[in-house]
């Protein structure tokens, strides 16, 4: 799908935004693409931001990436929608991976508020974009545990609703690992925080019928660096990449599935985009 930004019935426009990984200038960066001022920093007031998650570890500034999201969130309600990637719950649950970088302790106190004050989500929704209907999160929701643990729901925002309720009440299964976390064999009900995309979320779906259409980070089918797939033939002849955006958009029965980690190390990747519906 390309042609122009799509927007909602009040008239916004929309951006979900990769894995930022610590990097907070890159993230300053393309909210100025974007039309964030400058100077201050603001959104302009048609955009609304989705965050899949992954602020942190990595780059050099987590710190600085968690404080300039906590003023979106309470300078412009609305306007910023942040979900929880596995690096988050790191910080929300016993900890279950180890991780050399430790995150300081008011930025910690801050996560921890997000969680407990509902600002930090498992999934967002859009709706009816050009007759497609999408669901965001981290990892992407696998076939299996959309089947297993949701019951098989076949509406988007439903889907989203459900999610989201688990927060409090079943971050077990929130988090529960895939084989990334674990090791092993692979897990085609992996939850929406680890799925891998190469072994656990893809295989899921080729096969099965997509109920709509998914954006994620956490992992890529695509090694951008090794400029190389990391998935067989059946997957990579469905998807197609844009190298500048680092987007890759994979279509299947019924819809898609668009991976958006543009890989942050270290140092942020010189070309990069996020998301926006009607574009690509």
């Amino acid at each position: 799908m390309d042609g122009a930004v799509w927007r909602d019935e009040w008239g916004h426009r929309f951006a979900v935004i990769g894995d930022v990984g610590g990097q907070r200038d890159a993230l300053r960066g393309e909210l100025a693409r974007l039309g964030a001022d400058p100077e201050t920093g603001d959104l302009p007031h048609d955009l609304v931001v989705i965050q899949v998650g992954d602020l942190v570890h990595r780059g050099p500034d987590s710190a600085g990436v968690i404080a300039l999201v906590d003023r979106y969130l309470h300078t412009q309600p609305g306007q910023w929608i942040q979900l929880v990637g596995n690096h988050e719950a790191r910080y929300l649950a016993a900890p279950s991976f180890d991780w050399p970088e430790r995150l300081d302790d008011e930025s910690v106190a801050t996560l921890r508020g997000w969680w407990a004050d509902g600002l930090l989500l498992v999934a967002a929704d859009l709706h009816d974009i050009g007759g497609e209907d999408i669901l965001i999160t981290h990892a992407g929701l696998t076939e299996g545990y959309w089947r297993r643990v949701l019951g098989a729901p076949a509406d988007v925002g439903r889907v989203a609703q459900l999610l989201n309720a688990m927060i409090g009440s079943r971050d077990e299964l929130l988090f529960r690992p895939g084989q990334m976390l674990g090791g092993g064999r692979p897990n085609l009900a992996a939850g929406p925080l680890w799925a891998s995309a190469t072994t656990e979320l893809m295989p899921g779906w080729l096969e099965a019928w997509l109920p709509f259409s998914q954006v994620h980070g956490h992992s890529s089918l695509y090694d951008w660096a090794q400029d190389r797939f990391l998935v067989d033939r059946a997957i990579a002849g469905r998807t197609r990449l844009d190298l500048a955006a680092r987007h890759a958009v994979t279509t299947l029965d019924r819809g898609r599935i668009v991976g958006i980690d543009p890989g942050h190390g270290a140092t942020a990747v010189a070309s990069w985009r996020s998301w926006e519906p009607g574009l690509g």
